[in-house]
């Protein structure tokens, strides 16, 4: 059902709204020619998050989390960083769901709270994917390696870097079948991941080659079920448990991350105000279910202790990395190393193919808005953004510095840098929702007719905000014990930069904090109600879906 402007309002009912302070682009949606193609579809939206989101926070990134906080510490901290990935995105489903245009988290920034902080908020977002693609080729470089070190690492860097391109060239509606293929040859790994918590399971009482009843053994002094992060260097066992758990918060932040990007594809979504909270819903609860289900069973089979866990810039990126691998290997179980190798190289592939695109779909809406040169603003007759996506591919070169550092620091220096970056963007979308509730609340709006309303507002933003915070501020505590130079700058680096991407544009342009009772919450709204029932009426004029067809567009 079409979203019904009536219960908001018109777009000539609005005489309070300033267009000419607040409007700087917002609310114009580009010309056709220069338009995205609404072609993604809700289970290619979930997909190409899956996409993004799940990877090397899981398969390796877990292993780090476990030797620092122990196998309770990272189910607790996975389970809290999830609950606050959940927030964000139903409050990010809320606004998108409303005003699915093609700009953004910057649009939604510069709409409801302030066009300088929207300015801030796209750049960041998309030094996040400039930063996150290369390392996702490195690490497929990596993984490559584990079969024949023969060929060069940079000649694996070089055709991963051309795939991923040329698959984003080919049009929305091609990239998004590809990706949703692609992702689905992933699902096959999540069957197998499923496969592989039962296996863990089944380890774990005691249904292995050694016929050890594990239990929680690993739970106990001397592996667990807290760790003792840098003990040797606070002499401190409570203060050592407590870093070891507050070390998982940073790592699950990490791997959450990437849920976010379903806010860039609204622009090309179908139907967007009812596939978008689908999408959402589905993407959230199947990552929760492996990342919860996934660290709790590694807690019960892997020892924190143990030496061949992964732990960043002291291990090779790789299936010999992953926790999964060092548990099947401690009781002797040595034929899953290639199937898991394989299916890293495919989980970082199409996180990969994922990030280039939001990361040229992001420069776009920058561009859109006047906030970046125009040229990048310019798509093919298929609707791809070719300025943007090169620009974007260019950035992959990054993925060389490995000739002159090793694989592990650079693979943490991503992590930190990708993490901020992710950080401010969610603290970011809780606070243009924050704006976003207030104005609805005082120009007398219901969240009742929305066509998404978001559970356990307002304060559920609020909380999500301050918590992300939090996290974000003292997550680089380990870079003083004692101070590394690298590591500091990159953990905090993205937090200046942040700050002078919006004082900077809010100087230059004498931008203010839009007040409440201003925000525009009519413009704009009536094209995308004729859009989706044009949508509407194309798909009745189809006929009745069969059961296949029901079932396929549910997956």
């Amino acid at each position: 059902m079409a979203f019904n402007e009536k219960k908001i309002g018109r777009e000539n009912d609005s005489p309070s709204v300033d267009h000419d302070s607040y409007e700087d682009g917002a609310f114009i949606e580009p010309e056709e020619k220069d338009s995205l193609h609404r072609g993604l579809k809700a289970r290619q939206i979930s997909m190409i998050a899956l996409g993004g989101a799940v990877g090397t926070g899981l398969i390796i990134g877990s292993g780090t989390a476990l030797q620092r906080g122990g196998p309770l510490g990272i189910l607790l901290g996975y389970s809290f960083v999830g609950f606050v990935c959940y927030l964000v995105m139903i409050a990010l489903g809320e606004m998108a769901a409303f005003l699915p245009h093609k700009k953004g988290f910057a649009g939604y920034a510069t709409r409801f709270v302030d066009p300088a902080l929207g300015f801030a908020v796209g750049y960041n977002y998309l030094l996040k994917y400039l930063i996150v693609t290369p390392n996702n080729i490195n690490a497929a470089g990596l993984v490559v390696q584990y079969w024949t070190r023969s060929v060069h690492i940079a000649i694996w860097m070089v055709i991963f870097i051309a795939f991923i391109f040329v698959i984003n060239l080919l049009g929305v509606r091609v990239f998004g079948e590809l990706e949703f293929w692609f992702s689905s040859l992933k699902g096959e790994f999540f069957v197998a991941l499923i496969g592989l918590l039962l296996m863990g399971i089944i380890i774990d009482l005691g249904g292995n080659p050694k016929h050890d009843r594990i239990g929680f053994r690993y739970w106990r002094a001397p592996d667990g079920p807290m760790g003792s992060y840098l003990l040797s260097r606070v002499h401190n066992d409570s203060l050592a448990i407590f870093l070891g758990f507050w070390a998982t918060l940073t790592n699950a932040l990490f791997a959450y991350i990437g849920t976010e990007l379903i806010g860039v594809t609204v622009g090309e979504a179908q139907n967007p105000r009812k596939n978008i909270p689908i999408a959402i819903r589905r993407t959230f609860w199947r990552i929760l279910i492996f990342y919860i289900g996934g660290v709790f069973v590694i807690g019960l089979v892997v020892p924190r202790t143990d030496d061949t866990l992964f732990v960043a810039t002291k291990s090779k990126t790789g299936a010999a990395a992953s926790p999964f691998v060092v548990a099947s290997t401690l009781v002797g179980i040595k034929v899953l190393n290639h199937v898991i190798n394989a299916a890293i190289l495919i989980f970082v592939m199409s996180a990969a193919n994922s990030d280039l695109y939001i990361g040229s779909r992001t420069l776009y809406g920058l561009a859109v808005e006047g906030k970046a040169p125009a040229i990048f603003k310019k798509v093919t007759k298929g609707g791809v953004p070719l300025p943007s996506m090169l620009l974007c591919t260019a950035f992959c070169g990054l993925v060389f510095l490995n000739v002159s550092s090793s694989s592990a620091k650079v693979f943490g220096w991503f992590v930190n840098l990708v993490s901020t970056f992710g950080a401010i963007t969610w603290m970011s979308i809780c606070y243009a929702h924050i704006s976003f509730m207030k104005a609805l609340a005082l120009q007398g709006k219901s969240r009742d007719d929305l066509p998404y309303k978001a559970p356990f507002q307002p304060w559920g933003s609020w909380f999500a905000f301050g918590a992300t915070l939090i996290i974000t501020i003292f997550k680089g505590f380990d870079t003083f014990i004692p101070f590394n130079t690298a590591n500091f700058v990159t953990s905090y680096v993205g937090i200046p930069v942040f700050l002078i991407l919006w004082a900077g544009y809010k100087i230059v342009y004498r931008t203010r904090v839009i007040p409440p009772r201003d925000v525009d919450l009519v413009s704009g709204i009536r094209a995308i109600d004729e859009e989706e029932a044009r949508f509407v009426a194309d798909e009745k004029a189809k006929g009745p879906r069969s059961f296949g067809r029901k079932l396929w567009d549910s997956m």
